[in-house]
């Protein structure tokens, strides 16, 4: 595959993908089309070697894997991991409310976006609806597909300081339109049902219980820039990771055992029942090696590359990096450090993954953050903890991270694709002493 074909590809993903419902969705109708079988976490497993599965848990979080075609009791396993949520703004369980002629959507701040960013954006709603069918409950993504709302700003003729001090209250001021009031306006629940009976024409239900829906930028991802040196969209962080790391095991040539995870609430802290924090992947990986013993083994001998979107320098504020360590777009895949363990890169997992890229010619970057700003983390350090494994993070570069609309380089998700498809492709991984 090259550049241009992968691009292509990329952006038909993020189109695809407003949730991470959707995101799942998208990710298992790939596997399953290129012969993976899906599984259930209810059910038995009969895992058959040289054969691919996934499984999805509560909708957002999905774990692939390829076997070894011999030897998969001893040989050991090539992990990547991701997480399928974005910052953005979740409707709230009564989420609508009438002022001044106008009913708009409540909503609640869900991670940490750039709320400013927000504003005046054609707003799409999207996500996930529980149904009730013959005493069974039923699950369903929706997406509306359309601008359905829109956070006005104030005008500047009412706030004369808002180029000066312009903060967000989010309680009063994140509310959106969503249409003009009449004398009979529909209840919100209606336009559900409605939507529903359009994606799902054949399907039959008796109630609809409960919902998670966002609200996402319309505007598709684009290229930009005089040469098209940029990529645009909402949901960079982390739908590229989920990407890359998805075409990279979707590869007919992978070697021994082989892994993904993507996963849902990292953006906030992966404490829940589809986060990192979770059982979800110590869970699987314990029905594959269920001697303890085996299992410590392997996983001492096995590698997990962490991926997630990395800060790029921004060239209007370089000072809030550090000045020995400045990525640049399109100048390859970051390594990011902290003495903190905040990412779990070390010297050594770092070792693994730097040989990776020589191989492949593909440049390397470092990033460590500013000594005077917090530095976030990743579910590498969970991975590194639970499962006692070598874990190296690292990411693209992007610009605007947490934007609702964010930017890398052009060449950088193919850059990365091309070091996890020989992660998963090496026919035998660097190896380090015990």
């Amino acid at each position: 595959m090259n550049l241009t074909a992968f691009n292509k590809d990329f952006f038909d993903f993020l189109q695809q993908c407003p949730t991470p419902f959707h995101t799942t969705k998208y990710m298992s109708s790939q596997f399953l089309q290129a012969g993976f079988t899906a599984l259930h976490e209810n059910d038995e497993w009969k895992i058959k070697d040289g054969q691919g599965y996934y499984c999805i848990r509560d909708d957002g979080s999905i774990i692939a894997f390829k076997i070894a075609a011999s030897g998969k009791e001893n040989t050991p396993w090539r992990m990547t991991g991701a997480h399928t949520d974005s910052p953005s703004l979740q409707l709230k369980p009564t989420p609508v409310r009438k002022s001044h002629s106008l009913n708009q959507l409540c909503v609640e701040v869900y991670g940490g976006p750039l709320l400013t960013t927000w504003f005046d954006r054609d707003l799409g709603i999207a996500g996930r609806v529980s149904l009730l069918a013959n005493n069974a409950l039923l699950n369903r993504t929706i997406d509306f597909k359309k601008a359905m709302a829109i956070i006005p700003s104030l005008a500047i003729h009412l706030d004369r300081t808002a180029n000066k001090e312009h903060t967000v209250e989010k309680q009063k001021q994140l509310y959106a339109l969503l249409f003009q009031s009449t004398e009979k306006d529909p209840p919100f629940m209606d336009l559900l049902l409605q939507q529903i009976s359009h994606e799902y024409p054949e399907l039959t239900f008796d109630a609809l219980l409960g919902y998670d829906l966002f609200c996402y930028d319309t505007q598709g991802p684009a290229l930009l820039g005089l040469n098209d040196d940029f990529i645009v969209s909402g949901r960079l962080d982390n739908l590229l990771s989920c990407f890359v790391s998805m075409q990279g095991l979707l590869q007919k040539n992978t070697t021994g055992n082989c892994l993904l995870l993507c996963s849902n609430h990292e953006e906030i802290g992966s404490s829940s029942l589809a986060g990192a924090h979770g059982t979800f992947l110590p869970s699987v990986l314990k029905r594959l090696l269920p001697d303890p013993a085996r299992f410590n083994r392997l996983m001492n001998s096995s590698h997990f590359i962490s991926l997630d979107n990395a800060h790029a320098t921004h060239p209007n504020f370089s000072e809030k990096h550090d000045p020995q360590h400045l990525p640049l777009l399109n100048n390859g895949p970051v390594i990011k450090y902290n003495s903190n363990q905040r990412y779990a890169t070390t010297g050594r997992s770092a070792a693994m993954y730097k040989t990776l890229c020589h191989e492949v010619n593909v440049p390397i970057q470092t990033f460590v953050m500013n000594n005077d700003l917090t530095c976030g983390s990743t579910i590498g350090p969970i991975a590194a903890t639970s499962l006692g494994i070598q874990t190296v993070d690292i990411g693209a570069p992007s610009l605007a991270m947490h934007s609702i609309r964010e930017t890398t380089g052009a060449k950088d998700p193919y850059m990365l694709y091309q070091t996890i498809a020989h992660f998963f492709t090496r026919p035998i991984l660097p190896m380090t002493e015990a």
